[in-house]
């Protein structure tokens, strides 16, 4: 897991086995921006959402496939980090999807592009690609 803000944690794919732990890291929420069959052996949303409901942690499902972002899905993604009540981890394959859409949610918000960049790049992620839509 990495930290993008201090309510704000991404990662790759997590398990149902890792939901548990999450609550002692004050993760109230998990943010699935994966599909479900993009990969063999992934676990299905399902599965992470009952691990998630049984560990007392709030689920959404914005899955971001090969199509790209969209404007309902960044919404999805802004009404999830408001509506946790503690720390949001969103995960995907490798948590780039999962920052693109944390990066795009923070600049609806109003927070400065530059800052949404250097963030993102401290947790190892680039956001050259989407930086025109963080100005615009």
């Amino acid at each position: 897991m990495k930290a993008l803000d201090q309510t704000t944690l991404v990662a790759g794919q997590i398990r149902p086995e890792d939901v548990p732990a999450l609550c002692s890291d004050g993760v109230t929420m998990i943010v699935n921006n994966r599909p479900d069959g993009e990969d063999p052996g992934q676990p299905r949303g399902a599965e992470i959402e009952a691990a998630a409901l049984a560990a007392g942690i709030e689920y959404r499902h914005v899955p971001v496939g090969s199509s790209g972002l969209s404007e309902a899905q960044v919404t999805a993604m802004a009404e999830a980090l408001n509506a946790s009540p503690g720390r949001t981890l969103a995960y995907c394959r490798s948590g780039t999807r999962s920052t693109y859409l944390w990066a795009l949610a923070r600049a609806k918000a109003g927070d400065e592009p530059q800052e949404i960049a250097r963030k993102a790049a401290a947790a190892g992620y680039d956001l050259t690609p989407i930086l025109p839509f963080l100005e615009g």
